[in-house]
């Protein structure tokens, strides 16, 4: 399967996603977090540096839980910041 390339828009999205996440994991230790998430530090990772751009709709879900948030927390973030 080939991927389409994401566009510079769709990378800033997913750095501002890995952002918010990294801000509300706080002190919390990466494996810590995804462990609760049950997902791969690596996954997490991956999320938080912008590496993984489009992360699945369920893992997002399982980290919004992880970490406490909801989701129209974390998509309220994503405008505030895009809008910023």
């Amino acid at each position: 399967m080939v991927r389409t390339p994401l566009t510079p828009q769709e990378r800033e999205r997913g750095e501002r996603l890995g952002r918010l996440l990294r801000e509300a994991r706080g002190g919390r230790s990466m494996a810590d977090v995804a462990a609760s998430a049950g997902i791969s530090a690596e996954t997490l990772r991956k999320i938080e540096t912008g590496r993984a751009p489009t992360p699945a709709f369920f893992t997002v879900a399982a980290l919004t839980g992880a970490l406490g948030l909801s989701m129209d927390e974390l998509a309220g973030g994503c405008v505030l910041a895009a809008a910023a």
